[in-house]
């Protein structure tokens, strides 16, 4: 029997928190679901099977990364995404939106999208809501996300609500332009994006818009952009419930191990950061009681594993000692190491939240996860 399209489940609920599955040709994303991020087609200092191991069902690429190099037309020339990079499971694609507001020189926005220069040589690009599509469908991303524009949640409301009407605009324009893409638009699937900073009426709004087009899934954007813990946590009070419940919703660049599980608590079904990656290359480690900086020197003779309690090669092989001077030497294998407990230990935890959703012992697990974690 032929894999659907797109199609998402819910198995159990507990609270707001929901466990279930989504169907894609390519396999199936267990959800709560975090997402390694393969910013360049490449998740840093780890092969994409070695991700696989760890429990990833899907992993993420980035358009704009992706875009300026190698550029999406020669990925598909090479077979597209997945070939290119030798991962064939689920891919999602971020827009592009983001990058360019952050990383971008000279960039000028219009209601046609954005114009500006590559970070990396200068050139000059144009990014709207329709070649978004065009370089996802190019990648052969399975979830493509809509073009979007993310401003700060310290802006003037004027200033935000004016952003999320044109991004609402732009969810139309690549609504359609998904449409138009043939064989790619019956096997993937697009998501659209909730933007209003922590304005709720703002987000309501967005969230009506977004409806009436009409996507498959629902990203929340505009957090985790300086905001701080407790005004996301107050966003995500209202704003997953503005969304549809039989639909994923996916908190975009989220986070440290306790946002996950405070999102989670509030109905939230996907994420993705760079942080477990990006930390393990830095020295540092997630573990069930904290994170832990190898670089400290009282980890010189300690022959214990990162975390008992991580089923991973890492812990089940090497200790903080061996890992402590891999990482003050500035050892490539330390950052591999490192990198793979800490997505590893991201799985566990996303496995251990769905089990405890399922089993209605959520709220125990949350409040018994922070005790040990923050303490």
């Amino acid at each position: 029997m032929t894999a659907p399209r797109f199609a998402f489940t819910i198995a159990a609920t507990d609270g707001a928190a929901r466990t279930g599955t989504i169907r894609m040709r390519r396999g199936d994303i267990r959800t709560p679901a975090f997402m390694p991020v393969g910013t360049a087609a490449t998740v840093k200092a780890m092969k994409p099977e070695t991700v696989r191991r760890t429990g990833a069902d899907i992993i993420l690429g980035n358009t704009y990364h992706l875009m300026l190099r190698p550029g999406a037309e020669r990925v598909a020339r090479l077979g597209g995404l997945h070939k290119f990079m030798n991962w064939n499971r689920p891919i999602l694609t971020d827009s592009g939106g983001y990058q360019v507001m952050s990383l971008s020189d000279l960039r000028k926005l219009t209601e046609q999208g954005v114009e500006f220069r590559s970070h990396i040589d200068g050139s000059k690009h144009m990014l709207t809501p329709e070649r978004s599509m065009e370089i996802q469908r190019l990648l052969g991303s399975d979830i493509v996300m809509a073009f979007d524009e993310c401003p700060r949640a310290d802006q003037p409301r004027d200033a935000i609500a004016k952003s999320m009407e044109m991004s609402m605009r732009w969810a139309r324009r690549s609504r359609h332009g998904f449409d138009a893409g043939g064989d790619h638009a019956e096997n993937a699937a697009l998501f659209g994006i909730q933007q209003g900073a922590l304005d709720e009426d703002l987000r309501r709004y967005s969230a009506d818009a977004l409806t009436d087009i009409g996507f498959d899934g629902y990203a929340i954007g505009g957090l985790a952009v300086g905001e701080g813990q407790e005004a996301m946590f107050a966003t995500l009070d209202f704003a997953p419930g503005q969304l549809p419940q039989d639909r994923p919703r996916y908190l975009m660049g989220v986070g440290k191990p306790d946002d996950l599980v405070g999102a989670v608590e509030r109905g939230v079904d996907m994420f993705d950061c760079v942080l477990p990656s990006r930390s393990g290359r830095n020295g540092q480690a997630f573990t069930w009681n904290g994170a832990l900086n190898l670089r400290n020197a009282r980890f010189a003779e300690d022959q214990e594993p990162l975390d008992p309690r991580c089923p991973c090669d890492t812990c089940g092989t090497y200790s903080r000692a061996y890992l402590h001077h891999l990482v003050k030497a500035g050892e490539i294998l330390g950052a591999m190491l490192m990198t793979e407990h800490n997505i590893a230990f991201y799985q566990h935890l996303m496995q251990t939240m769905r089990d405890a959703i399922a089993e209605g012992r959520f709220a125990a697990f949350a409040a018994d996860f922070r005790r040990d974690y923050l303490c």
